[in-house]
């Protein structure tokens, strides 16, 4: 397999939350037919909505056309079960870090897929060669870890398993390229690149909070000083916590327990009080 996916290739979508329904937009841009699927009852439908409204406000700030932005939202199907993502050509699991709960979808998608589907995960802390576990075509599966907002954010790490064909690897690669994207390929290490540099840039603000120190001042320091975009506190709140915290302890857990990449206690009690 080599080249790249293009239109009219489907591509299915599994997981209608931030990032599923972030995906499905950039890839209903990029020309192609999405089928959306979430397990939750209504999920892909309100996604579907906002992937609608997503598209007109881009429209109205001149991002894109208003035609192309009606043609984009229309290309969106929901189906609600997993037999119906089987004319996907590619498609991308989207779901909460849960690494036996992947694995299991994984096995389920495969076997209602084609076989010459490629699977892919939008996991950003989870082996790929782990979740490839007890699939039946391993080569065809890897890791496209796209960052939040989907459709704003260009970076998009392209992670090769140990069975990952190169060839599938170089199709994801080009087909993110001619999607607008920045693909960069990606050895199947804990946390992948940004992850793992991430890690110090939300634990070192955390250590700074438990310290006493102001977040809203720790955020303006690394706007304004240190060319940050966002600062780590409101990078946390809308990643969420809940989010943020298992990607930390997941990385913690495969560098066997460095105390570098140790999760933060105050981020604990974050979650478990539900302030996400």
């Amino acid at each position: 397999m080599t080249g790249v996916l293009l239109p009219p290739a489907v591509v299915g979508i599994v997981g209608a939350g931030t990032m599923g329904a972030g995906i499905a937009e950039v890839a209903a841009a990029a020309g192609h037919p999405v089928l959306l699927f979430d397990a939750v009852l209504g999920a892909a439908e309100g996604a579907k909505a906002r992937i609608a409204e997503s598209l007109s406000a881009r429209a109205a700030q001149g991002r894109i056309a208003p035609a192309a932005a009606t043609a984009a939202a229309a290309r969106i199907s929901v189906v609600r079960a997993l037999a119906g993502l089987a004319p996907a050509t590619l498609a991308i699991e989207a779901t909460p870090e849960d690494e036996a709960a992947k694995r299991e979808l994984f096995i389920a998608l495969e076997a209602v897929a084609g076989e010459d589907a490629v699977l892919a995960t939008n996991t950003s802390s989870l082996s790929i060669t782990a979740l490839a576990r007890g699939l039946k075509r391993p080569e065809r599966f890897a890791g496209m870890h796209f960052f939040n907002p989907a459709p704003a954010m260009k970076l998009v790490e392209i992670v090769r398993g140990r069975a990952t064909a190169f060839t599938v690897a170089a199709l994801l690669f080009e087909t993110a390229l001619s999607w607008g994207k920045t693909p960069v390929h990606v050895r199947d290490s804990p946390g992948f690149i940004v992850n793992r540099v991430a890690r110090p840039f939300y634990l070192e603000a955390l250590s700074l909070y438990e310290d006493s120190a102001d977040p809203a001042t720790l955020d303006a320091i690394m706007r304004e000083q240190g060319g940050f975009r966002m600062g780590p506190f409101e990078l946390m709140d809308l990643i969420g916590h809940d989010v943020n915290f298992a990607v930390t302890s997941a990385v913690f857990e495969a560098f066997a327990r460095d105390p570098r990449f140790a999760p933060s206690r105050a981020q604990a009690e974050f979650v478990a009080s539900g302030r996400l």
